[in-house]
């Protein structure tokens, strides 16, 4: 059956992954950002894969184009099957270096935008007893680092309204499903059009995996989205379990290496164009893809996405390993005895 999905921040980075995703099993994809440039690239390329395009330029701060975009995707394609949220913006600097301002519309479009999203979204959805909220989170949003204060308290938030809102859909014995994709450093434009006040040009934490990794991973968490989490990346996975059983040595571990580990050896000039007011696309024309400027150290596969898909593979392996290491200590028991 051919659905109807609407992506947020469909116009570059991992937005723009997932609509070429979608686009490959025929999908009808409703684009959502604010750039038209962007857009309209994403739109021939879905055609391209096979998938038809509705270009609908949108500010997921404001509920109301929020609204008014649905309503065109509606009117096109017909009842919403998927919704990814996706869209978001940053300000990569201190905290004390972050205006009220900067940090409200952060907030606003990156938070309050999944918010609108997801609202529009079950509006449409829970009528019909019918559809699927994918949110696209971070492993920042369980473990906040350095400079990057603004953008972990919305990946925080994210995570904290999709889990009440996922045992209230619980509690009505709702069809309608949520669930949310944590991904790790990614190699997408952000870095080049993010507000940046750091002397030298930020980067993603190392390792760095491609966007196909991550839209890979939300497609199918929209096929089977009974889970509550999925990881994207065993540094996800890695850093999610380290903040739980050793939250203050990490601490000190990010203290120490989380600046540099942020920005690369190239200067930038603190006035450079950033996106946090307007995109860029929509300034200049340019469309900036789904890829950043790392592609030579980002990764094309991450194996653990495979193992957090098949979770009984994965219990298996780890009871297989258990095994293993309790009959490797019983030899040696007995050798030494």
């Amino acid at each position: 059956m051919t659905q109807t999905v609407v992506i947020t921040g469909a116009s570059g980075g991992i937005g723009r992954a997932c609509a070429r995703a979608f686009a490959r099993r025929g999908a009808r994809i409703g684009l959502l950002a604010r750039g038209r440039a962007g857009l309209e690239a994403a739109a021939h390329e879905v055609e391209e894969a096979g998938g038809e395009a509705l270009v609908v330029p949108t500010d997921v701060a404001d509920p109301h184009q929020v609204e008014a975009a649905a309503d065109t995707v509606v009117d096109a394609f017909g009842p919403i099957d998927v919704w990814v949220n996706v869209a978001f913006t940053s300000v990569f600097a201190p905290f004390t270096d972050i205006t009220p301002e900067e940090f409200r519309r952060v907030t606003e479009v990156t938070y309050l935008g999944y918010v609108h999203g997801t609202q529009t979204a079950l509006a449409r959805m829970l009528p019909r007893e019918a559809g699927t909220i994918v949110q696209v989170g971070s492993a920042l949003g369980d473990r906040s680092i350095p400079l990057q204060s603004v953008y972990c308290g919305a990946k925080h938030a994210i995570n904290g309204f999709t889990s009440s809102v996922r045992t209230e859909l619980m509690h009505h014995k709702s069809n309608v499903r949520i669930t949310v994709v944590q991904m790790p450093g990614l190699n997408t434009p952000q870095f080049s059009w993010v507000l940046s006040k750091l002397p030298r040009h930020p980067r993603p934490v190392p390792p760095v995996y491609q966007p196909e990794v991550a839209a890979q991973a939300v497609v199918f968490a929209a096929d089977h989205p009974r889970r509550k989490q999925y990881y994207v990346g065993s540094s996800t996975v890695a850093t999610i379990l380290a903040n739980k059983v050793a939250a203050g040595l990490l601490d000190r571990y990010l203290a120490r290496t989380g600046f540099d580990s942020q920005q690369t050896d190239q200067d930038v000039p603190r006035d450079r164009p950033h996106n946090l007011w307007h995109s860029l696309d929509a300034e200049d024309g340019r469309d900036f893809g789904a890829h950043g400027i790392f592609d030579s150290e980002a990764h094309t596969r991450a194996p653990q996405v495979w193992l957090s898909q098949h979770a009984r593979f994965a219990w298996a392996a780890v009871g297989g390993g258990l095994l293993t290491v309790a009959a490797l200590c019983a030899s040696r028991s007995r050798r030494l005895t």
